[in-house]
């Protein structure tokens, strides 16, 4: 079949007409000559099939042949080849920043809240190839761990390099907060996106998370809000033995929930909760969901129209009926 495209594709219908004018040229031959001439009696002996009708026919088999071409040239066909494109997207920065505080190492996200959320972190980069993502990180203090970048195979090697016990002990949301709109302040994307994960309650750090949070609206950065941990008790590390490792013991979990929907609320965010490891999954792929980038394509082509074969072609089928029809088949028809 070819692979055409056609630029007037209506004029297609037309062939739908052809079976009628095969009827009507059935019936115009059956009342109009009951009886096939031939040109010697001794040639419908010798056939086994009346090849007089078929010869009288094939110079209007070969009309109805040069009207589907002419038919199909009206209809405008071309080739299509795709010879460039160009996308540009109206891009979405997006800076995560982590709670990387001890507490991170409870258990009741397996293997711990910190390597659970470093997996789905990598995902969540995976599935936004069109965007640049920045990583901080924070507990008593903050730090960039990574500025915005486009560089997502550097950026998820930073991620997984992620350890607790760089920084000192505590959760410092409004540090956490600040530094991130710090990275996003001076962005000239479309959308500026925050996602803020912690598992505890702010307890540390000189600047308050509201008014962090007052900031960020100021720059029209969308806050996403995260608490970590299960309802209840989770097994958490207490101390440290003498071997690099922790003493775990069930604690309560605490989670300033009011503060994280707060934050959220104030910048035009939402809040979510991860009480197990397919939540905190999507919880990413929601956010994911959310805040989608909008890609623009263009596509240069080139195209080489072929009507001219189709009408040459029909204008070839007319000539060759007018030549068999009153030369070589004038005794049929």
């Amino acid at each position: 079949m070819f692979d055409y495209e056609f630029q007037n594709p209506e004029f297609l219908w037309l062939l739908c007409l052809l079976p009628v004018l095969g009827f009507w040229y059935y019936w115009r031959r059956k009342d109009s000559h009951p009886e096939i001439r031939f040109p010697e009696a001794s040639f419908l002996a010798q056939s086994k099939f009346n090849r007089g009708a078929l010869l009288y026919a094939l110079p209007w088999v070969l009309r109805i042949f040069s009207i589907a071409l002419l038919i199909v040239a009206m209809a405008r066909p071309r080739n299509t080849e795709e010879n460039n494109r160009s996308r540009s997207s109206e891009g979405i920065d997006i800076v995560m920043a982590l709670d990387v505080s001890p507490s991170m190492l409870a258990q009741d996200l397996k293997p711990n809240r910190l390597e659970a959320t470093k997996k789905v972190s990598t995902e969540f980069i995976d599935g936004r190839p069109n965007d640049r993502i920045g990583l901080v990180v924070y507990a008593a203090e903050s730090m960039t761990q990574m500025p915005l970048t486009s560089d997502h195979a550097l950026l998820k090697n930073s991620l997984n390099d992620l350890r607790y016990g760089f920084l000192a002990n505590g959760t410092a949301i409004g540090m956490g907060l600040a530094t991130t709109i710090n990275r996003l302040k001076d962005s000239k994307a479309q959308s500026k996106v925050a996602i803020l994960l912690t598992d505890g309650e702010n307890n540390a750090g000189e600047i308050e998370p509201l008014s962090a949070a007052d900031w960020a609206k100021e720059f029209n950065i969308r806050v996403y809000t995260i608490g970590v941990g299960t309802n209840g008790m989770a097994k958490t590390p207490v101390a440290q033995d003498g071997r690099g490792g922790f003493y775990y013991e069930r604690v309560p979990v605490k989670i300033d929930e009011e503060l994280l929907k707060e934050i959220a609320d104030r910048t035009g965010g939402k809040y979510f909760r991860a009480t197990d490891n397919k939540k905190l999954d999507a919880i990413y792929k929601e956010i994911d969901s959310l805040e989608k980038t909008k890609l623009k394509e263009i596509r240069f082509y080139t195209y080489e129209e072929k009507f001219g074969l189709f009408a040459l072609s029909a204008l070839g089928l007319f000539l060759l009926e007018i030549l068999l029809r009153y030369t070589l088949l004038k005794s049929f028809v």
